[in-house]
Order: C-alpha cells, then structure tokens, then sequence
C-alpha cells in the first residue's frame, strides 16, 4: 500500500526521518534502548524502539503519541520538521543526490572502517556550509568513492550501509 503521495518510499523515508528524530531525543534524553525498555515498565522494548528508529515499523499516533509523553516532549517535537524534509528533497533534486546520510548514526558508528567515510561527510558539510546535523545527500555517483573507501565492491556498497543504518534512502 502506498503513502498519500503514492509513493512507497516517500513513506519509508518520512518513518527512517522519524525513527531520526527519535533517536535524537533519546540521546538528548542520554537514554539508551534498553533504558526505555525499563523505565517504561517494558512499554516500548528495546527491539521495537530499534526499529521504530531505524524506520523500519511506523508508529501509530497513539504509540507516538505515549512515547513523546515518556520523553517529556511534545508530540511535534517527535517529527522530522516538513522544511528540513522539504529541503532536502530539493537538495537531492538539484544534487542529483540519491544517497542521504543519516549524520547522527554515522557519527555514533564505531566501525573503524567507516572512519574515512565520515571524513569525507565532514569534508561535504565543511565545502556545502551544511551544518543541519541530521542528513546529509551526496550524489547516486559517490557511491562508487564510498566503495574504494570500504574496500567493497560498489554494487554492494549501498547494501553495506544500510545494513548499518547509516543511509535513510539510496533511489
């Protein structure tokens, strides 16, 4: 089933932007998963907020709405602003952008393989003067620089880092 704009990975991006924003309070909140877990009674479980960060389940208002009151925040504080969405929608087209970056995860990673690839996010922000701290798009045609960085083929570069959460979208 599509999303209103008929368009299924609109709808996975607006979950991954979410699980983002999520993610955000709970660092802020200096929470981890498990701590959610138990200060919550086991209201949200650790796996299922991984998720629901991750993008990967979206969450019903009320759910949403249970989890923002556990955090001490509003609900809107919960959702990716619709300017920064709209923005960096406009960025990729412009860009020619497919790839966008997940800066909180990324900056979270430990992978010590991944080191040179943040280097080089930090090198795009410092050169574009984005400083957002959230996402980041870099063009469909860097995939194949990520490849030589990780020493993968670029055929599976993509898959790499979304199995490490680190991509929201690779069109």
């Amino acid at each position: 089933m599509g999303g209103e704009d008929g368009d299924d990975g609109g709808d996975v991006r607006y979950n991954r932007a979410v699980g983002a924003r999520l993610r955000s309070i709970r660092h802020e909140k200096r929470l981890t998963q498990h701590d959610v877990e138990r200060l919550s009674g086991a209201q949200f479980k650790a796996s299922v907020l991984g998720a629901y960060e991750r993008g990967e389940r979206a969450l019903s208002l009320p759910r949403l709405e249970r989890l923002a009151a556990f955090y001490e925040v509003p609900v809107q504080e919960t959702l990716p602003s619709i300017e920064l969405l709209a923005v960096e929608r406009h960025n990729a087209e412009l860009s020619g952008a497919a790839i966008v970056f997940d800066l909180t995860a990324l900056g979270e990673s430990d992978t010590e393989d991944l080191e040179t690839v943040r280097r080089f996010i930090a090198m795009i922000q410092v050169q574009r003067q984005d400083f957002n701290g959230r996402v980041l798009s870099v063009r469909r045609a860097d995939q194949h620089t990520f490849a030589a960085m990780l020493d993968i083929a670029p055929d599976v570069v993509l898959k790499r880092l979304e199995s490490s959460n680190l991509i929201f979208c690779a069109d």
